[in-house]
């Protein structure tokens, strides 16, 4: 009959053809759940290593504060020895270099899970002072860091300065001048995550001059490539508590 087509079937095809549109259609929800179950596995899991390194700087932090004041009584003691003094050297040394290395970590970890919307680039952490038995004498240590997960590193100098009265006029004196590890004003900086000065976590000895009353100190770093330099100020270590 004119018009008319005659066509033929195979069952066999269009039974495939349903079955590969079945699995189309369970498969492409299944990618997403696991894309988005993956995401926050990852989330979770450095979550759960930034707050263990969180613990374990705590408790070197105490550790080794315990061990400052066992040096204090040591020193003041005749009953024991130098072996005894130098040991408790080594081990807060030693313990200085854990508690830089977690700082190290640390700060890697802040950079990856730093909101978006935060700036990115360098941080100036701290300026740590404590006191000796000297009054004229104090041990410091300055602290960098970056936020964000740029792999180049960061490189610039950093100026540091002891701000205070001189005979009842203001005084700005150079940490240079006062810390004979120190051979420039200028302390080239260069890292990924995290630096300390010294290097190492340990900390350097500074010497004020007599007649000096120190206020605070000041901390600019100035970054490679960048114009506007970073600056921050702290307050110098109440010597009283």
């Amino acid at each position: 009959m004119a018009g008319w087509e005659v066509r033929f079937t195979d069952p066999r095809r269009e039974r495939f053809l349903r079955l590969a549109l079945l699995i189309l259609l369970i498969a492409v929800p299944a990618a997403f759940w696991a894309g988005q179950w993956w995401t926050a596995r990852d989330v979770r899991e450095t979550l759960d290593q930034r707050q263990a390194l969180l613990m374990r700087l705590a408790e070197q932090e105490h550790d080794i504060e315990q061990l400052r004041q066992r040096l204090a009584v040591v020193a003041s003691g005749e009953r024991l020895g130098q072996q005894a003094n130098e040991q408790n050297r080594l081990t807060i040394k030693l313990l200085e270099e854990q508690i830089f290395k977690l700082q190290q970590d640390l700060a890697f970890y802040k950079g990856v899970l730093a909101p978006a919307s935060r700036r990115e680039g360098l941080r100036i952490r701290a300026f740590e002072l404590h006191t000796t038995d000297n009054s004229r004498q104090f041990r410091y240590k300055a602290l960098l860091s970056r936020v964000g997960k740029d792999d180049k590193p960061l490189e610039g100098q950093l100026h540091i300065t002891v701000q205070g009265l001189q005979n009842g006029k203001d005084v700005s004196l150079e940490l240079s001048d006062l810390s004979d590890e120190l051979a420039e004003k200028a302390i080239p900086f260069a890292f990924k995550h995290f630096q300390a000065f010294p290097e190492g976590g340990r900390f350097a000895v500074l010497e004020l001059p007599e007649g000096f009353e120190p206020r605070q100190v000041k901390v600019r770093a100035e970054v490679k490539g960048q114009r506007q330099p970073l600056e921050r100020t702290f307050k110098w270590i109440d010597e009283d508590k």
